[in-house]
């Protein structure tokens, strides 16, 4: 998505926390797109600090942890990951920042497919949660609800969600030969490469406000984009 939005032109400032061991490999990356990196520290005060002085027109909340990081994290003796403490906590912790940085920036914040108030999935309720503090907020906003994101240029290895992925799709396209299109089409995976086209031109266009794009949508907005 960097990559997207650097090629459209604007100025693009690519975050990546300070006590990563890959923050030099990052900076790097994000170079040769032609945006910039920071590594302001997750931490309220300092976040807003960060975000009322680039004054963004845009932040895009992608942020999202897994079981496995969870149990590497904790096999390191570092501070306990869940989705409570990533996927809301640090969504909630960048969106209250861009409430303060004054600029009033369009919130994208990348959701889930399944995302509802009745879940009883701690992974969803986080992302609901989530979605419920951005409405609430007062910034103009999108909400992205793709299914699942798969493809061999994916930066971390996920061979389960992979695999899963490829299941769901061959179960879906059964469905939507069997008549189920709809579900088919909201529930069957994306590529990184779709996504962040769909997110960039949502987030660019004026009637995308305070809207919320299933995951037919996303793929709808990312095949204009080729188009043209």
């Amino acid at each position: 998505m960097v990559r997207e939005l650097a090629h459209r032109g604007g100025r693009a400032v690519a975050h990546v926390r300070p006590d990563s061991s890959r923050v030099a490999e990052w900076r790097a990356r994000f170079a040769r797109t032609g945006a910039e990196t920071d590594t302001t520290p997750w931490s309220a005060e300092a976040m807003a600090a960060t975000l009322a002085r680039l004054a963004p027109t845009h932040v895009f909340a992608l942020l999202g942890t897994t079981r496995a990081r969870m149990r590497q994290t904790a096999s390191r003796g570092g501070a306990a990951e869940s989705y409570e403490t990533v996927d809301y906590g640090l969504t909630s912790l960048l969106l209250r920042a861009s409430v303060a940085a004054g600029s009033t920036p369009r919130f994208i914040y990348l959701s889930s497919a399944g995302v509802s108030g009745t879940t009883g999935n701690a992974y969803l309720a986080a992302r609901w949660r989530a979605e419920q503090e951005l409405r609430a907020s007062g910034l103009p906003y999108v909400i992205a609800r793709p299914s699942f994101i798969t493809g061999p240029d994916r930066d971390e290895r996920r061979p389960l969600e992979r695999a899963g992925a490829a299941a769901v799709d061959v179960a879906l396209a059964v469905a939507g030969a069997l008549g189920g299109r709809r579900v088919r089409e909201r529930y069957r995976s994306t590529t990184a490469p779709v996504l962040a086209r769909a997110l960039v031109r949502l987030a660019l266009d004026p009637a995308s406000a305070n809207s919320v794009v299933e995951s037919e949508g996303l793929r709808e907005n990312a095949e204009v984009r080729s188009e043209k």
